[in-house]
């Protein structure tokens, strides 16, 4: 019997295997396919069509596909991401032949031009095509090192094109510059500041190749000067006209779309602000403990910022159930079951997603929201629960999830619950903090929330370190005003009681576990 089941399962693992070539088999056969027919675009798109002849045809489609081929095969090794998403392949393969379309067409233009003036060498207009267009987009939409690669394969096949190697230097110069330039790129007129570098680059190089061949002393080199500079204005404003249209046709988020989304007066924002005070300026202190460490662990700080300012936006349904809302000493929670508040708490993760969605965030901010509370348990209510049925599933008062798939929801996550757990802490003092932060973080590692995201241990200790620097800076000391004192006992009279202290009465143990009161928060 167990020599069969041992057979069974070789045979179960062999069908899987064979299933699983097959797959792999098939979607190479469809990459394979893409690229074939992907080369021979480009091959008609720097086709010369004055001389074209099928020996040219054929040479040039071979050369394309082996720079396609090494295109294809960085993809896969350095960027194993963008490789199985067909979606930004598409992108690349539209920026490429897009590019070359759009340089050919200035190039007829500019060189018409030209020859219509009579005293200009048409040959000149070669400097004013901006095929540097497509290196600043591809670094925006999706990032610098497929942005290098663009450019190297772009000026090659310029080369090609107008049958000049040298001009191959010059689109490799401009690519690249127009690349690096955009790499901080936090506001839109950042692209007029790129564009600015690609003229001067261009300027520079097109000195280079007169001096190169003697011509720097003719009138050839002031009108290559000028066709390099208007070479930079047209790369900055085809980039200005195309990069909303591409945002949104593939749903990217570039740092410009991310600094939009930032601004505090956006409907969103301002409608947290008015129906959820309590929860806005968490958000916004959750962004500031997120975004402090973001950049320690390699994210983007402005991803994390907007997914921290927008990940609780579905309490705004039903904001008098979140304790950092509730302005009375009676919670809304005392009328209801356990189970019943843990589903309140659930639901505010997917109405955050329906918020999200229908005023169009994008995509990587919906999945924080989505994942910003992964599967954990509703420790509070949970308790409460138990405490009234003995026979009780755990999975009832967890979140959906899923859990973090990125840094960036991992670390809103971490940031979340470290500041809600911070607000029950009676005297923080600095051994305090690090207690909180150390217990909350550790809590998620044990609990398997961050299985699913690339952190390290080592970019958890650095995540620990900075959310303790800005919570001590948060609940730093003061001196006491003369004429203010406010240890007085009228004035603990006067004052109600925090509903934190209503909680840690009906819960043993919470004095020593402020992990468990952030719960109640959501």
């Amino acid at each position: 019997m167990k020599d069969l089941s041992v057979k069974q399962k070789d045979r179960k693992g062999s069908s899987i295997t064979a299933k699983y070539k097959e797959g792999l088999k098939e979607e190479d056969l469809i990459k394979f396919s893409l690229l074939i027919g992907f080369a021979a675009l480009l091959a008609i798109t720097i086709a010369p069509f004055y001389k074209i002849s099928i020996w040219s045809f054929f040479g040039t489609f071979l050369i394309i596909g082996i720079l396609l081929v090494i295109l294809y095969k960085d993809l896969m090794r350095y960027r194993p991401a963008i490789f199985k998403d067909y979606k930004l392949l598409l992108l690349i393969c539209i920026l490429l032949s897009g590019n070359l379309l759009i340089g050919r067409g200035f190039h007829y233009v500019i060189k018409g031009f030209s020859q219509g003036l009579g005293n200009i060498d048409p040959l000149l207009s070669m400097y004013a095509v901006p095929l540097a267009v497509g290196s600043l987009l591809t670094a925006l939409l999706i990032d610098i090192h497929t942005a290098i690669v663009f450019s190297v394969i772009t000026s090659l096949l310029a080369g090609i094109w107008l049958e000049s190697p040298i001009y191959s230097v010059f689109t490799f110069a401009a690519g690249l510059t127009a690349a690096f330039g955009v790499i901080r790129c936090k506001r839109r007129s950042a692209l007029w500041r790129a564009g600015l570098f690609v003229s001067l680059v261009c300027i520079f190089t097109s000195l280079t190749i007169n001096i190169l061949n003697a011509k720097v002393l003719t009138i050839e080199a002031p009108i290559s000067i000028g066709f390099a500079l208007f070479n930079g204005i047209i790369v900055t404003t085809l980039a200005s006209a195309f990069l909303p249209l591409l945002e949104y046709s593939f749903k990217l988020t570039t740092d410009i779309s991310l600094l939009e989304l930032l601004d505090l007066n956006q409907p969103l924002m301002r409608n947290l602000l008015v129906m959820s005070p309590g929860t806005y300026h968490h958000s916004i202190i959750v962004g500031n403990l997120a975004e402090s460490a973001a950049e320690a662990v390699g994210v983007n700080p402005l991803m994390v910022r907007v997914g921290a300012y927008y990940h609780d936006i579905g309490k705004m349904k039903m904001p008098e159930y979140f304790i950092e809302n509730q302005a009375g000493l009676v919670s809304k929670h005392d009328k209801i079951t356990p189970h019943m508040s843990g589903m309140v708490l659930i639901s505010h993760v997917k109405e955050g997603v329906e918020l999200a969605k229908q005023h169009k965030l994008p995509e990587a901010v919906i999945d924080i929201i989505n994942q910003h509370h992964g599967t954990s348990l509703i420790t509070y209510f949970y308790q409460k629960a138990k405490e009234l049925q003995d026979s009780l599933s755990e999975n009832d008062f967890r979140y959906p999830g899923p859990r973090p798939q990125t840094r960036a929801a991992a670390l809103v996550l971490m940031a979340d619950a470290v500041e809600a757990a911070s607000r029950v802490l009676t005297e923080p003092t600095p051994a305090r903090i690090t207690t909180l932060v150390e217990k909350v973080i550790n809590h998620f590692f044990i609990d398997g929330q961050l299985n699913d995201c690339e952190l390290t241990l080592k970019d958890l200790q650095e995540i620990k370190k900075h959310f303790i620097y800005i919570l001590t800076g948060m609940f730093h000391r003061r001196i006491s005003y003369p004429g203010f004192d406010f240890k007085s006992e009228n004035f603990d009279k006067a004052e109600p009681k925090p509903q934190a202290a209503k909680q840690d009465k009906n819960k043993k143990g919470s004095t020593e576990d402020p992990f468990q009161h952030r719960t109640t928060l959501g």
